[in-house]
């Protein structure tokens, strides 16, 4: 069966990663080990191999029904019992205490733990072991347990996990690029989770890697509830969904098979991060979406606003959580607007707050592990400091002008298209001259206008309807010519242009 080799080594590498990784605590004899992991089946595997080339039996407790190999009798369901009759009995072996951490808050549980690790330390391969979730060691524990925490599954084991839920469905196919794709996708996912999403990619014979894809960045997005700053932004369009910046989209299709694991183990330079500045509302978010689209990877927003805003613990608490949920969830692209505002880059209006979270995303811009992608957008970029412009933080800086003509005419054809009309039946160079210095952002608002106008009437939408609110808006670049005028020369020689037109001034000779 193909890959079935494969999955069987992928299980062997990962089941001797977390031999690795809990070895040091019973070559130690550690007679106390804490171990955090909502994977529970996974971890008792891994002690399972541990105990068996040890030569010593596994069991389990609950609150439930007590010790696993005790009396049905419930005498030991009580943790105090449980703990007690080790102690009374100690014996070689790996007894594992499921989710036990609500109980280590009892006075007389944490005196049964301290007691039972002095009956345990004089054997050999005799270890109490705390499984739970989250385990909050007390302080009076604290020298006494090896705590682990036991990471997510790596690719080889969900790509093992993959080909096992297919076996479960036959006559279903699976290329190996699209088994290697997912695989990667899937990190950040339990075993448990991967597993049930792969059956509903089965199950619904989304065979084609941008449905199963979508799925999979579906199951991520439910990771991200409880973490009510981190957002998902589903993917809704490509790279022909932005008109113009062909300099910024050729440096993204460039990298497209760069962003991927097999790029960094082959020591490839894989994408970190991109800073896209300018003129409100001329694409520097749609970048964003599109270059996650475009590198088939789920897209996360980080709202500031809201790590900073107390009801998440404390800032830097808040801001730390949701850069190690992003790591979790690699490969993604996580992406910061107005940068600038978010960590209180202009040195006069920083809090205190802000500083500490900025100088620990600086830090962790330059240790960050690979397939974190940074996608920064700013409009104050002359508040940007030194710090974040030098070359190393961002792979690239650009700035994105007011559209030129032909990015115009491109922008206005798109749109067009979204709200149902064929731009190749219309003149649209006749709206170019009346919407000289506006934005993508003011194009699309005013085709959108012009839709529902025919709507209401109950017509087609025509370039004559475009064409009044072309003659009828104020564009920014006129209300706010100065700002705009000075961030056009801030930028000049500082980044790079997104599009290959020439700077356009501000108010055009007519």
């Amino acid at each position: 069966m193909p890959g079935g080799n494969t999955a069987m080594n992928a299980v062997a590498r990962d089941e001797n990663a977390l031999l690795r990784l809990i070895r040091p605590a019973l070559d130690g004899r550690y007679p106390l080990i804490g171990v955090i992991t909502p994977e529970e089946r996974r971890a008792l595997d891994a002690f399972g191999a541990a105990a068996a080339e040890a030569g010593v039996a596994v069991r389990a407790w609950t609150c439930v029904d007590g010790w696993s190999d005790a009396p049905a009798d419930g005498a030991t369901r009580d943790p105090v019992a449980a703990i007690r009759a080790l102690r009374d009995a100690p014996r070689a072996g790996f007894h594992v205490m499921k989710d036990i951490s609500p109980f280590l808050a009892r006075a007389e549980v944490v005196r049964a733990l301290r007691d039972a690790k002095a009956a345990l330390a004089p054997l050999k391969s005799a270890h109490l072991i705390l499984l739970a979730p989250e385990l909050d060691v007390p302080a009076a524990l604290a020298k006494d347990v090896f705590l682990l925490e036991l990471p997510l599954p790596a690719p080889d084991e969900l790509a093992a996990t993959i080909e096992r839920v297919r076996r479960e469905y036959p006559g279903a196919a699976l290329s190996d690029r699209l088994r290697s794709v997912l695989a990667l996708a899937l990190r950040g996912l339990t075993l448990d989770e991967a597993s049930h999403v792969m059956h509903a990619v089965f199950a619904a014979g989304a065979a084609d890697e941008a449905a199963a894809l979508d799925r999979v960045f579906a199951a991520k997005q439910s990771l991200l509830r409880r973490e009510g700053f981190l957002h998902f932004i589903p993917r809704s369009l490509s790279m022909d969904s932005v008109g113009g910046l062909e300099v910024l989209r050729e440096w993204a299709l460039k990298r497209k098979d760069l962003f991927t694991q097999a790029s960094f183990d082959a020591g490839l330079p894989v994408p970190r991060g991109v800073l896209i500045m300018g003129v409100s509302g001329c694409g520097k978010s749609l970048s964003a979406k599109a270059i996650a689209s475009l590198w088939r990877v789920p897209l996360f927003r980080l709202d500031m606003n809201l790590v900073f805003s107390g009801l998440y613990g404390t800032p830097e608490a808040a801001f730390n959580r949701a850069l190690e949920t992003v790591e979790a969830l690699a490969p993604v692209v996580l992406w910061i607007d107005e940068v600038e505002n978010a960590l209180g880059m202009t040195t006069k209006t920083a809090t205190v707050e802000q500083s500490l979270t900025f100088s620990s995303f600086l830090t962790w811009m330059q240790e960050r592990p690979p397939l974190v992608f940074i996608a920064a957008t700013a409009n104050r970029i002359e508040s940007l400091p030194a710090e974040v412009l030098r070359k190393g933080r961002f792979d690239e800086v650009f700035f994105c002008d007011l559209p030129g003509p032909d990015e115009r005419r491109e922008i206005f054809k798109i749109h067009l298209r979204l709200n149902g009309a064929d731009p190749e039946k219309m003149d649209v160079d006749r709206l170019l001259h009346s919407t000289e210095g506006w934005t993508g952002a003011e194009i699309e608002q005013a085709v959108i206008s012009a839709r529902i106008d025919a709507h209401t009437q109950g017509r087609a939408m025509t370039l004559e309807d475009v064409r009044r609110y072309t003659v009828r808006m104020i564009p920014l670049s006129t209300t706010m010519s100065e700002q705009i005028a000075a961030i056009r020369d801030w930028a000049y020689n500082r980044a790079q242009r997104a599009s290959r037109a020439a700077p356009r001034p501000l108010k055009p000779e007519r």
